[in-house]
């Protein structure tokens, strides 16, 4: 099916004046990484999961926008990135906060992924 799909956008790419034809372009140059998710089933089909995931650091970047400490700003991206990549390890985000805490209160840092896994 791939391959009957590529001899078509082949054909469109020739109207290089119409918008087919340059999105058809575009896909023959990309094709390797359009369709690399064929050898390698990690690879999802679509980047909901990561649309979805960054729904809320969208959010809270506009509610920053505003904000006089870039400092602030800094702690919110970090933030953000440790309960997003909390959520990607399936790790309870509130056990994660609690154990980081008192990872630092030893002078340690703990990272979603060094999280113990219950058996």
């Amino acid at each position: 099916m791939l391959a009957e799909l590529k001899i078509w956008l082949w054909e469109q790419a020739t109207l290089k004046t119409l918008s087919i034809g340059k999105a058809a372009a575009y896909m023959i140059a990309n094709w390797d990484r359009l369709t690399r998710f064929v050898d390698d089933p990690r690879i999802p089909l679509d980047n909901n999961s990561t649309e979805r995931g960054i729904r809320g650091p969208v959010v809270g970047r506009k509610n920053h926008y505003g904000s006089k400490s870039r400092s602030g700003t800094e702690v919110a991206s970090i933030f953000y990135s440790l309960l997003e990549t909390a959520k990607l390890h399936d790790v309870d985000i509130r056990e994660y906060l609690r154990a980081a805490i008192l990872a630092a209160d030893r002078d340690e840092v703990l990272l979603p992924w060094d999280m113990p896994r219950p058996p």
